[in-house]
């Protein structure tokens, strides 16, 4: 099918001293994906909310079928046939999955009153299209991360709009879910639909995609079909130079162990983890949704504690109840969403890596403003942040630098050990790069770092020992030397060790 559904040309979008997109120019045909990769900055972003009726183009043509079309709100995109699975998930917390999928769409009695059996009868039905067994009547503030991520991937497809905008529909979700989501893609694919497919992934984007357009600072380079566009060119189009080999690697373990966790238990949830990390080593946490292994971390961390186990740092027991004694103990911890857990988004950059720092910053309890913006402006300057100033909003940075300034906040405590959980999660090659060369340098430094990524290529290229989790439970450890791919994923889905 060769319909052209979608058709951009010349389409431009300024805000204050920036050009977002300088006369671009995109198509996408029915019955195809079509991957839209960039840097963080490179115009996707904009392009979409102005798809959606988000922002107003400055200058440029859209047409749906042929015809010229503009959207002065979201709703009216929604009528004309386009829907989008956002990156930022924004569910009601104290609302039903069901009132979530239909919200502005409710089925109601006399006009009036909601029908919630109805409501639940729908919502099942769509959240069958993505393999999600839930109870419609459950409230969302009581789901994952990844949950909410398929229920968001649901909601998109029952508008059965002929355009369907994914960015980054992946960031939260396993490899099995991710099977799921491909497949339900196909399904739409034979539908007709037309699948605009934005992700930081490689490996998605050429499992998935018919054609990819690449965008860099705004303008578009390229549009080539995936088949004819090898994995270093596309990288190369879209940073306009070459990158160097992607996983920055120098740290050498030591034999010193730096963390020792004995038997750690949070009842219904893990039990009997057992894990040692030693001096300059990164270890790879590696799991499918459900496995339990954030849940490991936040136990680690104090966040909600375990029940029962024991820590040793440094070769001494130590009692962790609650996030300040870890942070006292030498530990820091990027959660898996800096959008929520890690960042004040109405804050400044300097605010947001001052705020857990405020002690040392402080005398006769007064901040000294002068020590503050000292101190923020090395950090910020060792980890590469790209912002204007730092009282800029961190909600206006990319992913990549927001996740930068996650770290930052961090490492004016000085940590020796380093929990990530999906360091890289929506961010761009360049900027992940980046991300891996501060973990190696942290870890060569005599320091440990323990990753946890749904990307096993980025779990195995980091990783100096893997541990996998399944149900809760490790089910087995890999040195580098040993490590697999198809073994570590049957592990991660069977946990049968041979």
């Amino acid at each position: 099918m060769n319909t052209e559904l979608l058709t951009i040309k010349g389409l431009s979008k300024s805000f204050p001293g920036v050009k977002a997109l300088d006369k671009v120019d995109f198509s996408l045909s029915a019955g195809s994906v079509h991957a839209v990769c960039g840097e963080n900055g490179a115009g996707k972003s904009t392009l979409m909310n102005i798809l959606m009726g988000i922002y107003q183009r400055d200058e440029g043509e859209i047409l749906l079928k042929g015809v010229p079309v503009s959207f002065p709100t979201p709703r009216h995109a929604l009528r004309a046939g386009i829907s989008i699975i956002e990156q930022e998930l924004n569910p009601v917390s104290e609302m039903t999955i069901a009132e979530n999928l239909f919200l502005g769409r409710e089925a109601a009695k006399g006009g009036i009153w909601v029908n919630h059996k109805a409501l639940e009868k729908r919502a099942d039905k769509v959240l069958q299209s993505v393999g999600l067994n839930l109870h419609t009547a459950t409230k969302m503030k009581r789901l994952s991360l990844a949950q909410i991520q398929l229920i968001e991937i649901a909601k998109a497809i029952s508008y059965n709009a002929d355009i369907i905008i994914m960015d980054e529909p992946t960031s939260a979700i396993g490899e099995k879910d991710v099977e799921t989501l491909f497949a339900t893609i196909k399904n739409l694919k034979e539908q007709g639909k037309g699948i605009i497919y934005i992700s930081h992934r490689m490996k998605e984007i050429y499992a998935i995609s018919d054609t990819i357009t690449i965008f860099r600072d705004g303008k578009y380079i390229a549009t080539r079909p995936t088949k004819e566009l090898p994995r270093h060119e596309l990288i190369s189009l879209m940073i306009g130079r070459k990158l160097e080999d992607e996983y920055v690697k120098q740290n050498e373990p030591t034999s010193e162990v730096a963390l020792e966790v004995r038997d750690f238990t949070k009842n219904g949830i893990f039990e009997n983890i057992t894990v040692k990390a030693h001096k300059g080593e990164i270890v790879g946490i590696f799991g499918l949704m459900g496995s339990g292994r954030s849940e490991f971390f936040n136990a680690l961390f104090g966040v909600d504690p375990a029940d029962k186990g024991t820590i040793v740092i440094d070769g001494s027991e130590v009692h962790i109840k609650q996030p300040a004694q870890a942070k006292a103990k030498g530990m820091a911890y990027v959660t898996e969403d800096r959008k929520i857990s890690g960042l004040v988004l109405s804050s400044s950059v300097q605010e947001n890596i001052a705020l857990p720092n405020l002690k040392p910053l402080t005398r006769f309890l007064l901040i000294n403003g002068k020590r503050e913006k000292t101190i923020v402006s090395e950090i910020v300057k060792y980890l590469g942040v790209r912002t204007p100033s730092l009282k800029q909003l961190v909600s206006r940075l990319s992913g990549g630098n927001q996740q930068k300034v996650v770290l930052c906040k961090w490492l004016i405590s000085d940590p020796q050990i380093l929990l990530l959980d999906e360091p890289t999660r929506g961010i761009d090659v360049g900027a992940k790069r980046e991300i891996y060369a501060f973990m190696s340098n942290f870890a060569a430094e005599g320091n440990t770092v323990l990753m946890i990524s749904s990307e096993l290529p980025e779990v195995m290229g980091m990783s100096d020992r893997i541990v996998v989790f399944k149900d809760g439970q490790v089910v087995a450890q890999r040195s580098r030397v040993d490590f697999d791919q198809e073994e570590l994923m049957s592990l991660a889905s069977m946990g049968i060790e041979e």
